[in-house]
């Protein structure tokens, strides 16, 4: 559409910029011409009745050209190369590891030389966990960020961040890093200013004289953290006023219904933009808009807060993907991609949270039909967008289905919960595993589950008894969780020491700073020498590693893995085989997986309702199949699985 009382500003704003319209920058002004009516209605939609809304619009303008005109003409390069491939994140290529550099490598520097470990094992999408200041003792594991534009001097400086991201380049590596919108530390430059008493920098903040407007806050607004950080506001006496902190009463929450704070977060996201990011991760997107009389989570302004910084991106920096954080109900989650005329036009992923705890359902019952249950509403992402995939993350597993969900598959909700948790704090008579339960609420009895994916798959108790049976058996359960996780569709992430089966790490307990947050124990120091195991043929280390990295080069080799929209979930003819299909023109790939503690039978019938006629290869155990009688079966070890690509001849 042309507006041209719109597109004029543009030319001002480029004018000002000095920046004539060249044969290298038409592209830009294409794409800024194309998404300017989405960007003044979305902002309008937020802003309208701010008296200045006109000029800070004009404002927002000259922040996407700047950040246009500051970008390295390798990455506009890039950039371009990126929009040729069309929808470039989709690809099966990838494969990406979640890490904490100080935990795994202790400095940027040092992390360039384990990039050749990365390569070798089949990883090439790096994310960096929080790498911006933070105060030490307050940081949240890096999400109470003290500057947004320096790099926290435990893992060196700014120069060591971009000198990594081009070694990362020189070997095809992606790097995705995190932004915390939702909040800041209250150490920061903007938080420190509001506690002095200025008044423009108390209004970046949700800021009281009294408790009357917290109290209705919080009236419908749930605890976040209610055994370590009780209640959702804490009173600040330097200025003697009633802030908002959600989380932790050290982090203060932004109201981005003040758009200089929009435009001042935007330009952080362009400067990471501009760094090279590839992805760049949105941390808590759920929590950026606050009503009262709400839960102040999922609003529909959060929402258009995230359309908005979509297309801003997608017209200044295009190359970088946006990842929206939100584990929220399946349902929720879904809203996260867009919705109406912005599908597909809000997060480019989310995660997958409620696939990651479904597996972990089917892990501790045997069972896959709450898993099956939950896949009509995963279904819905739209075509254009993915998944992160995983089995583990910095973070607790939370139970997030909904109990529909639960009650369709046979079982009491309530019930099914108080076993998952039972099961996997160890608590459960007969189960090997030991994890944590994280955040339990007496009030409700919810409560979430920290513990590495070894502990959590029974690894640390079969080592402490030294049973080698049960150790084969917790092996084999890693890796079927992680060969669905790669294999379901979407970006696979690791989470480091996963791939060569760390267990929890119980030193974080001799710790002031961390002994209070139990999700410290997945989050573990990596020993350089206990990973040089992985040469060691048949060490626990070395297994798992090895697996690991064949199931990552399958994924590379298999074009039906790139997430098209391609998923079809097979009826079930055994309750504890979950299978699916992915399929990409003629080529198929049939997935089953046996969560069962027997060896399982899946009827070749189950094939043959599914077109499935010709000689089957399963690329995880070499062997050929000849689809068999309807009477007969194919038979699947306990904890196995089987990537089934079909074989047409020529």
């Amino acid at each position: 559409m042309y507006e041209y009382q719109l597109h004029k500003k543009i030319d001002q704003g480029l004018e000002k910029a000095f920046l004539k319209i060249q044969s290298g920058h038409l592209s830009f002004y294409s794409r800024f011409i194309a998404n300017i009516s989405s960007i003044n209605s979305l902002f309008h939609q937020l802003y309208s009745i701010d008296k200045n809304a006109d000029v800070l619009f004009e404002r927002l303008i000259e922040t996407i050209i700047k950040a246009f005109t500051d970008r390295a003409e390798q990455l506009q390069q890039i950039d371009n190369a990126k929009i040729e491939k069309g929808n470039w994140f989709l690809s099966n290529d990838l494969a990406g590891m979640s890490l904490y550099v100080d935990r795994f490598s202790g400095t940027l520097k040092n992390l360039e030389e384990k990039l050749e470990y990365l390569d070798d094992l089949g990883v090439n999408v790096l994310h960096l966990m929080p790498l911006f200041e933070s105060p030490d003792g307050e940081s949240d594991g890096g999400y109470a960020v003290s500057d947004f534009r320096k790099i926290d001097k435990r893992f060196g400086t700014l120069s060591d961040l971009k000198n990594l991201r081009q070694k990362m380049r020189e070997k095809n590596m992606f790097l995705m890093i995190d932004i915390v919108l939702n909040h800041t530390s209250h150490h920061h430059e903007w938080a420190e200013k509001a506690k002095a008493g200025d008044k423009k920098f108390q209004d970046f903040f949700y800021m009281y004289d009294d408790r009357n407007i917290p109290d209705e806050y919080d009236k419908t607004m749930p605890e976040i953290f209610p055994e370590a950080a009780p209640g959702n506001f804490t009173f600040v006496p330097e200025c003697d006023k009633w802030v908002m902190t959600v989380f932790h009463n050290y982090q203060w929450d932004l109201n981005y219904a003040n758009p200089e704070v929009l435009i001042l977060m935007l330009e952080n996201i362009f400067f990471y933009a501009n760094l090279g990011v590839d992805i760049l991760r949105i941390d808590a997107p759920a929590f950026i808009w606050k009503e009262p009389g709400t839960t102040s989570q999922n609003l529909p302004q959060a929402h258009t807060l995230l359309r908005l910084i979509k297309q801003c991106v997608q017209v200044a920096t295009p190359g970088m993907a946006l990842l929206g954080e939100a584990i929220v109900a399946p349902q929720a989650i879904i809203k996260y991609f867009g919705e109406g005329e912005y599908i597909s036009q809000e997060c480019d992923f989310a995660y997958n949270a409620t696939q990651m705890a479904l597996q972990w359902d089917a892990l501790a019952t045997g069972d896959t039909r709450v898993m099956l249950a939950a896949q009509h509403v995963l279904l819905q992402k739209p075509f254009g967008t993915s998944w992160i995939t995983y089995t583990r993350c910095h973070d607790d597993i939370g139970l997030g289905y909904d109990d529909y969900m639960i009650e369709q598959a046979g079982f009491n909700a309530y019930e099914h919960r108080n076993f998952l948790k039972n099961y996997y704090s160890g608590s459960f008579t007969g189960s090997p595993s030991k994890g944590a339960l994280f955040s339990y609420n007496p009030k409700t009895g919810d409560a979430r589950i920290s513990g590495t994916l070894a502990s959590l798959c029974g690894l640390e108790n079969a080592i402490d008894e030294n049973n080698e049976e049960e150790i084969t058996t917790s092996v084999n359960k890693i890796l079927l969780m992680q060969s669905l996780s790669f294999f379901i569709g979407g970006l696979p992430m690791l989470f480091y020491g996963d791939e060569l089966g760390y267990t929890n790490d119980y030193i974080y307990l001799t710790d002031d700073g961390k002994s209070y947050d139990n999700r410290w124990m997945h989050r573990p120091n990596i020993d350089w020498t206990k990973n040089k195991n992985i040469d060691v043929k048949g060490t626990v280390e070395e297994r798992i590693f090895s697996g690991t990295k064949k199931l990552l080069s399958i994924r590379k080799k298999i074009s039906e893995v790139a997430d098209h929209s391609n998923l079809t979930w097979v009826t079930p003819h055994n309750i504890h085989v979950a299978g699916f299909i992915r399929s990409m023109k003629i080529k198929r790939l049939f997935c089953l997986y046996n969560f069962n503690d027997k060896p399982s039978f899946v009827t070749w019938y189950a094939f043959k309702e599914n077109g499935f006629t010709h000689k089957l290869y399963d690329h995880w155990s070499g062997k050929n199949y000849a689809i068999g009688k309807d009477d007969e079966y194919l038979i699947i070890q306990p904890y196995e699985f089987c990537l089934l690509e079909e074989k047409i001849d020529p």
